[in-house]
């Protein structure tokens, strides 16, 4: 769980987009109630940012929640600062996966993990161990660590928890107010799929990032903890696997951008059926590719 600072940061700058966007010089702060949805947090921690933004001359007062000015770089916390050790530390390891082509089977320590994720070495071995409670990583006998592989039914299992959650982001989508924040978050989405389509062919290894950007964005709207410590979960297996067939990549991710892109627009057209049918496909499609990949790494160690 996020420390209470890293709370308040990520809750202060969300409000500070949201002004920034969405308040003009002159006019009050929304109600509290309202701001706990745009920053995500309790009224204790809006309670917080609002405080801040007077510490920073943004509004008249406490009592006067009067904007004064605009935003501007200086007032944001930096997104370092955002992240708890432990999410520095899931975030280092799962970049190794999707970008340096770790694969499975491949060995790391304690320390090395650490030095990447600036941590502890103490903090590192807390996290490892809770993480291997999920069976993706290993304890060796005589010290580090080993990526696991996993079979099929671990993967098919997955996949059912997966289309339960997502299935139930795309209707809690169908209900928020046509002015909900989510729409710019959703604009933003659909903008930088339409910019990785159209430079696919060079720019295929981008896709792992933007993919887990989608599939958060819509786990989010379920405002469920269990739901995003699921879909981490989901979005390490599925690319980790991937990397053992490596030559059909680009093909698999260029469809995956097109399944995205089709759920995208019908969410913004305010077609919900269409969304939903859009999203069963995907999640079809996602689940066979990666039953072939699992297949493409049985083979491989039955050659081997």
């Amino acid at each position: 769980m996020s420390k209470p600072a890293t709370v308040f940061k990520r809750c202060t700058n969300l409000l500070l987009q949201f002004l920034a966007e969405n308040v003009a010089v002159g006019e009050m702060l929304p109600t509290e109630q309202y701001l706990t949805t745009i920053c995500q947090g309790s009224r204790t921690a809006v309670r917080s940012a609002i405080a801040y933004l007077n510490t920073r001359r943004l509004i008249a007062s406490l009592a006067e929640r009067r904007l004064l000015r605009k935003p501007i770089p200086g007032d944001y916390f930096d997104i370092a600062e955002l992240q708890s050790g432990a999410e520095r530390i899931q975030q280092v390891l799962m970049e190794r996966v999707y970008q340096r082509d770790m694969p499975p089977g491949a060995e790391f320590s304690e320390a090395e993990l650490a030095r990447e994720a600036g941590a502890s070495t103490v903090s590192v071995r807390e996290f490892l161990i809770g993480f291997s409670r999920f069976g993706l990583i290993e304890k060796k006998p005589r010290g580090g660590w080993r990526l696991c592989a996993f079979d099929r039914s671990f993967a098919t299992e997955l996949a059912d928890m997966r289309r339960m959650f997502e299935l139930a982001a795309v209707e809690q989508f169908a209900t928020l107010p046509h002015n909900d924040p989510a729409y710019k978050e959703l604009a933003r989405l659909i903008v930088q799929h339409e910019k990785l389509e159209a430079k696919i062919d060079t720019r295929h290894s981008a896709f792992p990032a933007l993919d887990r950007e989608f599939h958060t964005f819509l786990i989010g709207l379920l405002n469920n903890r269990f739901a995003q410590g699921f879909y981490d979960i989901v979005s390490f297996v599925f690319h980790y696997h991937y990397q053992w067939d490596k030559g059909e990549e680009m093909g698999r991710n260029k469809y995956a951008l097109q399944e995205h892109l089709a759920i995208l627009r019908a969410l913004a057209a305010h077609d919900v059926p269409k969304a939903l049918a859009c999203m069963q496909e995907h999640l079809t499609s996602s689940r066979r590719t990666m039953l072939q990949s699992i297949g493409v790494r049985e083979k491989a160690q039955a050659q081997g």
